[in-house]
């Protein structure tokens, strides 16, 4: 079975945030829908095809998801690891309350990543961490060989196929050079 993890835009959203980024010249091509941030990186071949590990932490609204929230002895080395949070179920994309509060990780749950060598994170919300931190965080993390993928899709519908078991993750970015972000298509298989 395979499921689309990519978030489906709307010609007219797509178009309102196109204008959006050229009345404030800021490159937000790159950064529409599922997509991860370059940060002056290449995305090798290789992480196109990574075993997923899924995590549901739903029920965290009140603080930041941390390695309390997990088992880590469930990742490996070169996972795609996926939190489910539900916020885009309870947020649509594209609102102002999407891009500006959501849940997050924290900072000790992204180094533990980064120690485990996973190749990906992905999020179902607009960044693994708060807005004013964004860029140093996926900075931080591709300095450390990791892309973060952002507004991930059907984290439900993976979580009810998948329930605790590994799954293969296909990761497609468009091949666009000199642009801060890349869209992607990203496949579950179970």
């Amino acid at each position: 079975m395979k499921i689309d993890l990519s978030i489906s835009i709307q010609r007219e959203l797509f178009n309102d945030l196109l204008e959006k980024s050229f009345k404030t010249k800021r490159d937000i091509i790159g950064h529409i829908g599922t997509h991860f941030d370059v940060m002056d990186k290449k995305f090798s071949l290789e992480n196109t095809n990574r075993n997923g590990r899924l995590f549901d932490v739903r029920n965290i609204r009140d603080r930041e998801i941390d390695t309390r929230d997990i088992d880590l002895n469930r990742i490996k080395e070169n996972d795609f690891v996926i939190f489910y949070t539900g916020y885009l179920e309870e947020e649509p994309y594209g609102t102002e309350k999407y891009f500006t509060d959501y849940p997050v990780l924290s900072k000790d749950l992204i180094d533990n990543l980064i120690s485990k060598k996973v190749s990906l994170i992905g999020i179902d919300t607009a960044s693994i961490v708060k807005p004013d931190i964004h860029i140093e965080t996926d900075q931080y993390c591709a300095d450390n060989g990791i892309f973060v993928i952002e507004n991930l899709n059907n984290l439900e519908l993976l979580l009810d196929n998948a329930q605790d078991e590994s799954f293969k993750v296909y990761t497609f970015p468009i091949s666009i050079e000199n642009i801060s972000g890349l869209p992607c298509r990203v496949i579950a298989e179970i």
